[in-house]
């Protein structure tokens, strides 16, 4: 294995209803910490499937996935593994909408063995990273789209992940928005040195990235 690689794969596969239909067949990839690396291809190509099974939200059916040069499987299944190195941010934000922006934000940290106060204090810094201060007690039903994808962020970067996987992340976004939440990729994923990988169908959200590979079929093209 190769251990300057953040995330390898080897051989990974996903097959569904008895293997009948093949999601995601032999992708053999390696992602170098630090790199912010694009996943693109048409829908049901694999792409998900793909960032799922990287972390650990899917099992493959063969193959394997590693993370630093040790089986992912083995380490997701420690105890708070997971919840200290990977962030996750979806094109559907999962906001608890009776909780507010610092509330939101702060979920993570919960079983954190960090003083309330600590908690706090890295809350409002995540928050103010992603430049939505002035909203950090505003409830999340009356913020923007663009808003609640920044909220979405930040609570998938309290935890100081090592990794950060996004799928669809600007989906839902207008073009404006969409540039506005790139550019923080890219801004987070230069000053925290941050392993991005983003799987996107659009083309404009590639120019960001260090990197791009191409999905179609259920094979890395």
């Amino acid at each position: 294995m190769n251990k300057d690689c953040l995330i390898q794969t080897v051989d990974l596969s996903r097959f569904y209803e008895d293997g009948r239909v093949q999601a995601l067949e032999g992708v053999s990839l390696q992602v170098p910490a630090g790199e912010f690396l694009g996943v693109k291809g048409p829908s049901g190509s694999g792409k998900s499937t793909l960032l799922h099974l990287i972390g650990g939200l899917d099992r493959p059916s063969s193959g394997e996935v590693y993370f630093s040069g040790q089986k992912a499987g083995e380490l997701y299944r420690r105890k708070g593994f997971r919840l200290n190195h990977l962030g996750f941010v979806f094109q559907s934000f999962y906001l608890w909408p009776v909780l507010n922006v610092l509330e939101n934000v702060s979920l993570p940290l919960m079983e954190s063995s960090l003083s309330r106060q600590k908690k706090l204090q890295k809350a409002k810094e995540i928050i103010n990273l992603v430049g939505i201060s002035d909203k950090i007690n505003a409830s999340v039903h009356n913020l923007s789209i663009g808003q609640r994808q920044r909220v979405a962020i930040a609570r998938a970067l309290i935890m100081d992940p090592q990794l950060v996987l996004a799928d669809e992340p600007t989906g839902n976004l207008d073009s404006r928005n969409t540039e506005n939440i790139l550019a923080l990729f890219k801004t987070l994923n230069k000053q925290k040195k941050v392993t991005i990988i983003m799987v996107t169908h659009e083309e404009k959200a590639l120019e960001y990235c260090d990197r791009c590979i191409q999905i179609s079929d259920g094979k890395l093209q």
